[in-house]
């Protein structure tokens, strides 16, 4: 069985690393350089940082900043927004990604999907999707949860999958930052409709949430930010925790 991974998600704005609850009410959570330097050194298996701005203000990447984390760290490091193009891939790799996350711009250009696999293979890729329980089942949104798509959840993960996304990393908005538990059911439905791993993100509050989403849930991953950022558990305590629970875990 292949090990579960712990992965502490910087969401960046304005050069600080920042979080919200269901998206919104943003408060300043540190300096992402060094919050990128303490989790490598305290076990994260790897790392995601998220330029949330970067598409809803129409401009690329803070390149210069991916730099500076990646000198600084020595786990895989993936780095998402504003990614619209292959050069913008190239780009960050250059710069010192391991991997890249798009999200809005794969909705807008489903083929930059496949144009992106064909050129650095899926194992760099991940298909970010934020999405929403709503009356008419989860639906996916764009440009950091603010414009509402027809998609379906399961739908366009398939459709990703197929098109050579090596991940998906799905944000439940119901769920962000109110630290009641990930979205169990939605991501083990996820993971019974493709056969690539599944990043769960979004309600991360306790240690046991982490459990309930590998067990429960089947996620391969879960990403959390704030209950890291603010120091409410450590990630060396939840491995421990989660290997007393008999969860495959990298210590």
């Amino acid at each position: 069985m292949l090990a579960k991974r712990i992965i502490p998600c910087l969401d960046i704005k304005d050069g600080r690393t920042v979080k919200g609850v269901n998206f919104e009410n943003l408060r300043d959570a540190g300096d992402p350089v060094e919050l990128a330097r303490i989790y490598a050194n305290e076990g994260a298996d790897e790392l995601v940082f998220l330029d949330i701005s970067a598409t809803d203000e129409k401009r690329k990447t803070l390149v210069a900043l991916v730099e500076r984390i990646a000198a600084e760290i020595n786990i895989p490091f993936t780095v998402g927004g504003g990614i619209t193009t292959v050069d913008d891939v190239y780009a960050l790799l250059q710069s010192g990604a391991d991997k890249v996350s798009i999200n809005s711009a794969a909705v807008r250009n489903p083929l930059l999907i496949s144009e992106i696999a064909d050129k650095f293979g899926s194992q760099c890729l991940v298909l970010a999707i934020d999405a929403k329980q709503t009356p008419t089942g989860w639906k996916v949104f764009l440009n950091g949860g603010k414009i509402e798509t027809p998609l379906d959840l399961y739908e366009w993960a398939k459709e990703g999958a197929s098109r050579g996304a090596g991940e998906i990393l799905f944000t439940s908005m119901n769920h962000d930052g109110t630290k009641n538990g990930f979205a169990n059911e939605a991501l083990r439905q996820l993971s019974e409709t493709v056969n690539i791993p599944i990043i769960a993100s979004g309600g991360a509050g306790t240690m046991p949430h982490f459990l309930d989403t590998f067990t429960i849930g089947k996620a391969d991953a879960a990403l959390a930010a704030s209950i890291f950022h603010f120091g409410e558990i450590s990630i060396g305590e939840l491995k421990t925790y989660l290997l007393q629970h008999e969860i495959s875990i990298r210590l």
